[in-house]
Parts: structure tokens; sequence; C-alpha cells
């Protein structure tokens, strides 16, 4: 979706829109064809407004979704306000310029995001349904009864219910290596939550993010061990940005901490130590990762933070405690990362990888030469990646940043997610694999690295236990 099949389909559709226009009366061209043009700049505009009304704040959008999207407004106007007086086959061009117009743009906003990296996956979202190697829960059942252990992983469609969190959420999808299948119950492997972005499905990160191929080939390499991975929904919707918190978009975090902990376990019997837990999450969920260990250690004790925020928004601050928390600052600072490390004292056991698009890496206060983040914080603050790091590292987490070529879209979360996985693996002590060694600088910061999770040392009166009822 990135070579010459967009560049064809734009080839043709300007054809399309030229002979659409073709030659007109004097008269029209100067009063409906700029009265066409008016109303495709004022698309682009809206459309404009309403990206940039949602917080996003990665890379900017090519040029070129911005010109379709008006010239998608142009062909619009140009069907309706030529249609009378024009031939039949002119009118059929300018029919049919609509759509293509609309295909362009719709190209051009993959192109940003990347959210189809071929037509092949584009075709199979929205004709089959399915992702590859998908079985019901009986089949597995039945597999496991059997003794029958598959070449590859299989994904499993689960209801984690919403009992405790209220949150209104879609079905989540569960990765099950071919370990999983090795012993009836099956051995308690390690887990890893993996949280999309912003807009998305839980079948994301397998579809656009390629993580089912990586999985398996990663298995394959290992004898068929990898952790379990559950793909959650932390957003309930496409579009309703949860940010993960707790808020008026929905008590996404406990969600996650209280429903989907407790599910893996008692379904899948995973392990329940938290040195055996991780979690992954790519620009917004990139954010999450970060937030979701730091504030329940007591569940995890691995993250990857991939091109993540400096801390959940929907916008600058003012916006975010505004229309996320009803106005309530406290609750910002509950689900900030920086504020909840300062607040906790000093960490064990806990280890975070943060991958930024760049093309060096960096842990230390930003300054001449950090790779800058691609999400950078919207209130021009310092680097994300950097900034949170060095702070993890000075309450005793084990971070360090690697920077990885790429643009702010899926096709770097792949690429992230093929770099980041041999390391969460190792850290979170799947069988058959070794832990990573950590860069010098983690090693000399976090101090305490490989210890078991416990409680915090005395961190002062400021200190915020996770056993609080709150977090």
């Amino acid at each position: 979706m990135h070579g010459w099949l967009p560049f064809l389909i734009q080839l043709v559709t300007f054809v399309v829109l030229c002979c659409a226009i073709g030659r007109r009366t004097r008269q029209w061209s100067l009063s409906r064809l700029p009265a066409a043009l008016l109303v495709g700049v004022a698309g682009a505009g809206a459309l404009y407004w309403y990206i940039t009304s949602l917080g996003i704040a990665g890379a900017p959008a090519p040029v070129r979704l911005w010109i379709w999207t008006a010239l998608g407004g142009f062909a619009v106007a140009l069907l309706i306000l030529g249609w009378s007086g024009s031939r039949w086959r002119r009118r059929g061009l300018a029919a049919l310029s609509v759509p293509l117009c609309g295909l362009c743009a719709l190209l051009m906003m993959n192109l940003w995001v990347g959210y189809f990296p071929t037509a092949y996956v584009a075709w199979n979202k929205f004709t089959v349904g399915k992702v590859p190697d998908e079985v019901d829960r009986w089949s597995v059942t039945a597999m496991q009864l059997k003794g029958v252990r598959p070449p590859r992983g299989v994904v499993v469609p689960v209801s984690t219910g919403s009992k405790e969190s209220g949150f209104a959420h879609r079905a989540e999808l569960v990765y099950l290596p071919p370990a999983w299948f090795a012993s009836n119950p099956p051995p308690p492997l390690p887990t890893v939550m993996m949280i999309g972005s912003q807009l998305n499905t839980p079948a994301d990160w397998i579809w656009a993010g390629n993580a089912k191929a990586t999985l398996d080939k990663y298995a394959a390499a290992h004898d068929g061990n990898a952790p379990v991975f559950v793909f959650v929904d932390a957003t309930g919707s496409f579009n309703n940005d949860t940010e993960c918190v707790n808020s008026s978009h929905g008590n996404s975090s406990a969600h996650l901490t209280k429903e989907v902990v407790p599910y893996m376990i008692s379904n899948f019997g995973v392990s329940p130590k938290p040195q055996n837990w991780g979690v992954v999450g790519w620009s917004m969920g990139g954010t999450c990762a970060v937030q979701l260990a730091a504030r329940h250690p007591n569940l995890f004790s691995a993250f990857v933070d991939i091109a993540g925020d400096l801390s959940p928004n929907i916008g600058s601050k003012e916006q975010t405690v505004a229309k996320l928390y009803g106005g309530d600052e406290s609750k910002w600072a509950e689900f900030d990362p920086s504020t909840v490390m300062e607040h906790y004292g000093r960490y064990h056991g806990i280890s975070g990888l943060f991958e930024i698009p760049g093309t060096a890496a960096a842990c230390n206060a930003p300054g001449p030469g950090v790779p800058r983040d691609a999400r950078a914080n919207p209130e021009g603050q310092d680097i994300a990646a950097g900034t949170l790091c060095e702070i993890a590292q000075q309450h005793g987490i084990s971070a360090e940043v690697r920077a990885l070529l790429g643009l702010h879209d899926w096709g770097f979360a792949n690429e992230s997610f093929v770099d980041a996985l041999p390391w969460i693996a190792g850290k979170l002590g799947t069988p058959g694999t070794t832990t990573p060694a950590p860069s010098p600088a983690a090693v000399s910061a976090a101090g305490t690295q490989g210890a078991a999770p416990g409680p915090p040392e005395a961190p002062g009166a400021a200190a915020t236990s996770h056993t609080d009822p709150k977090f």
C-alpha cells in the first residue's frame, strides 16, 4: 500500500476528474467552478480541524491527504453544480470521480498511519473478519484434551467481562503459543498485555502490526515457547480516546487491571506472578504501558513503550483535565507516570524499554543530539522517552531507550515489536529464553534490577503506596 498501487489509483483519479471538468462555458467557469473549489478547500479545512480536535500529536499528515480531501469536496460540488446541462458521459465521469477521490484520501490517510500495510491485509480485514489461525475456545479445549500441539500459535476471541469496571468493550484476543498445549493443565507461561493506538480495534496489532507472524517466528526459534499475549480493548470503540485511565470516557484502567488480568489467570492458567507479566503498547498504548507498570508494580514487572507520550493526554494539559477528568486536576496527577513514579519512591524488579523513531538513543535529560520523539508532548515539553526513562532510572527501574529508523506509523510499531520481543520475553522468564543484558546506563541507574518485586523503600511523607484503593 506504499508502492505502485496508490500512485496508479491517484493517476487514474486525476485523469477522470479532469475529464469530468472538461470544457465549459465561460460563465460556468467563472462562477460555479470557483464555488466548487471553495467547497473543496472548506472540506479539507474541516477535516484538519477534526483531526486536530482529536488530540493526535503524531507526525504531520502528508500534504497529499489535504489535497485529495479538497479534491474530494470539489468533485462532490462539481457533480451537483455541473449536473444541469451536462451530457450523461460527463455526468458519469463526475459521479465516478467522487468515490475515487475519497479512495485517494483514504490511501493518503493510510500512508500516514500505516493502518493497512498491504492490500491483502485491507481485503481480509473487511471481508474475512477473522485473524490468522483464529479458533474458538471450545476448539482450544478439545486440542488440549487430545494433546494436539499446533505448529503455530492460535488466536482465541474472549470476553473478559465488565462487572468490576462497567467498561463497555469489544471482544478481545488471546495468542496461545504452541508450548501452551504441552500439558493439561497448561504450563504457567508469562503473559504480555498488548495495547494499540488511539484509533484502534483489538485486532490491529495482528493485522496492522503483524504481531501474529512475529510471535510465530519467535516461538518457532524457541521450540514453541513464547509468552501468552492478550490483545486488549483499551478504548471500547474505534474513536474513544481513553488513554487507559478511569475517566469520563470509561474506566479503561480498571478493566485492564481488574478484569483482563484475573481472567487470563483463571481461564488460561498463566502465571499469576508479577515478574511474569508485562505490557507492550504503541502510540497511545505506549503511554498506557508506562502508566500501568508505574501504577501497578504488583501486577507488571516489564513494559515496552513504543513512541508513547509523556503523559495520558487528549491535547494540552488543560484540555485533558477538562475533557478527560471533568476538571479534576488530582485525577490527572493520579495517572501521570512522572508524578506516580515521584510519589511511589523506589521500585524493585521493574524493567522498561522505550522504542522511538530516530537515529540515536539516549536515556538522559533532553539536550543536543537526543532524538526527538514523534509523539512529543503537545505543550512542547521535553521529549517523552528521554524524560520518562531518566525519571524511571532515578526510581530504581531498569530502563533504556532504543531508537529505530522509521515514522510514527504501524510499520514502525511492527519493527519495534520485532526488536522488543526477545527483550520482554527474556525479562518475563519465558522458558527456553535468556534474559537480555541491559545497557550499562540501565545497570548503573537501576542498581537493584533482578530483585523480586516488593514494597517500596521508605519514600518519604509524599509517597503513595500502590495498594491504595484509588490506584
